[in-house]
């Protein structure tokens, strides 16, 4: 997925800019597509995540599904028309070596994988893209950041 450029700059401060960015982003995913997910909590990572994956049963006529946070569970998953969705949620783990249990990046070019706090993360896959979820103007405003 490269359709950003480097430092690429997208106002997100209200919910329908969050959903018109995933909406604009859903049609040109693929298989093999990796995004990291930055960003505090409570900035809009996992709504984006939600935005994106029911835009993507809409446009496959497909039941809209409850998008949730997998925080507690690691990782939900999601089909859409024989797509894999993974959506990850790192936060809870303590080191590196948990990772190696959850082989993320096994068959990665069967699935698009949307990952939080990949921080953890030592060894990356060549193609990723980032997504910087931040604040500005004392939490008034928030935006997302690109970079392949």
């Amino acid at each position: 997925m490269h359709t950003a450029t480097k430092g690429s700059k997208v106002d997100i401060s209200s919910e329908k800019k969050l959903g018109e960015f995933a909406n604009n982003l859903s049609p040109k995913l693929k298989q093999g597509d990796i995004f990291f997910l930055y960003g505090e909590m409570g900035v809009g990572k996992t709504t984006f995540v939600k935005f994106l994956i029911n835009n993507m049963q809409l446009r496959s006529k497909i039941k809209i599904t409850e998008i949730t946070s997998p925080t507690f569970n690691i990782m939900n998953e999601y089909d859409i028309n024989g797509l894999s969705i993974k959506h990850y949620d790192l936060y809870r783990l303590k080191s590196a070596d948990e990772l190696e249990d959850l082989n993320i990046f096994d068959e990665n070019d069967k699935a698009i994988l949307l990952i939080e706090w990949p921080q953890i993360i030592r060894k990356e896959p060549n193609l990723v893209t980032r997504l910087y979820f931040e604040y500005e103007n004392e939490y008034q405003n928030r935006f997302i950041k690109i970079s392949n």
